[in-house]
């Protein structure tokens, strides 16, 4: 009767030793992080503990049952007037970033971001069926609906969204289609070389990009206002607009590249307010000609004292 327990023990112990550590492939950190307390490493698939392993190959970590988990701040990247325009979005650090990161993009604007003029070019009903990454890689599997009703020019901007939210993370490098499952050189009458890269879509993006603060973001002094710029000298103008739409501060910077190059920018704007309020975060460019704004990008925020 000793015996009993021994083997029970012994049988538990095989069972384990079967299960392999999960295989490789991960897309690696998101651009940001909330630090909170540690979690399960962060793997680029979808489910839960008990899903099936993810199209990349590896089986999704376990949810903590304690304590909070850690967020990630990732991009979406949507479209104003024409040009990409990023926004960030939040998920639990132990979610496949690669297609949570698509399935908000695709979830699209929220209220804020659309009144602002956010808009997704990526037809409603459109789903990911999977992601999987090989050698810098990303294959992203689509729904039908994603090449519905679109002409050849509005095409371009739509695959655009896609390769950037997903190129957003250090170890992607390109991006290739596949639509329910099979792999194509043409998405919704455009040729697409594989694979798809950032730079083929440049010129989708606007002379001035802000990544921070984004639209609807409560916002206190002094407040840090940064993303990328092609300008004139690479000379970047910040003001603060009040809820009267009253100028409150100004500033400028320089970007690290400019006059026909992109460079990053950032800079701390003091403002001050007698309330808290909704306000107005400018971006823009002086006009080489009569120092007007151009290439104006206005961020709605509330302004906190």
């Amino acid at each position: 009767m000793k015996r009993l327990p021994i083997m029970m023990i012994s049988g538990i112990c095989l069972l384990a030793a079967g299960c392999g550590a999960p295989s490789s492939g991960a897309l690696g950190p998101a651009p940001t992080a909330t630090a909170k307390p540690s979690s399960p490493a962060v793997s680029p698939g979808t489910g839960t503990a008990n899903a099936a392993p993810s199209p990349s190959g590896q089986r999704p970590t376990a949810t903590p049952t304690q304590g909070p988990a850690r967020e990630i701040g990732l991009q979406a990247w949507f479209s104003r007037n024409g040009k990409l325009f990023v926004t960030k979005r939040t998920v639990p650090a132990t979610t496949g970033i690669g297609q949570a990161a698509l399935d908000r993009m695709l979830t699209g604007p929220s209220a804020a971001e659309y009144a602002a003029g956010l808009r997704s070019r990526i037809p409603a009903g459109t789903t990911v069926r999977g992601v999987r990454i090989s050698a810098g890689i990303a294959t992203v599997d689509l729904s039908s609906s994603f090449e519905s009703a679109a002409s050849p020019s509005a095409m371009p901007l739509r695959i655009a969204q896609v390769v950037y939210t997903l190129t957003q993370f250090p170890t992607v490098t390109g991006v290739r289609f596949a639509i329910n499952g099979q792999g194509v050189t043409v998405v919704g009458g455009v040729p697409v070389q594989s694979p798809q890269t950032r730079a083929m879509y440049s010129g989708y993006l606007p002379a001035i990009t802000v990544r921070s603060p984004v639209i609807g973001a409560r916002v206190t002094s002094p407040v840090t206002v940064s993303g990328t710029a092609n300008v004139f000298e690479a000379t970047v103008s910040v003001r603060i607009l009040d809820s009267a739409g009253r100028e409150i501060a100004r500033t400028f910077t320089t970007a690290s590249c400019g006059t026909g190059c992109r460079g990053d920018y950032s800079v701390t704007v003091s403002y001050s307010v007698p309330r808290t309020q909704p306000g107005t975060i400018e971006v823009f460019e002086s006009s080489a000609k009569d120092g007007q704004p151009i290439n104006v990008q206005l961020i709605p925020v509330t302004l906190a004292l």
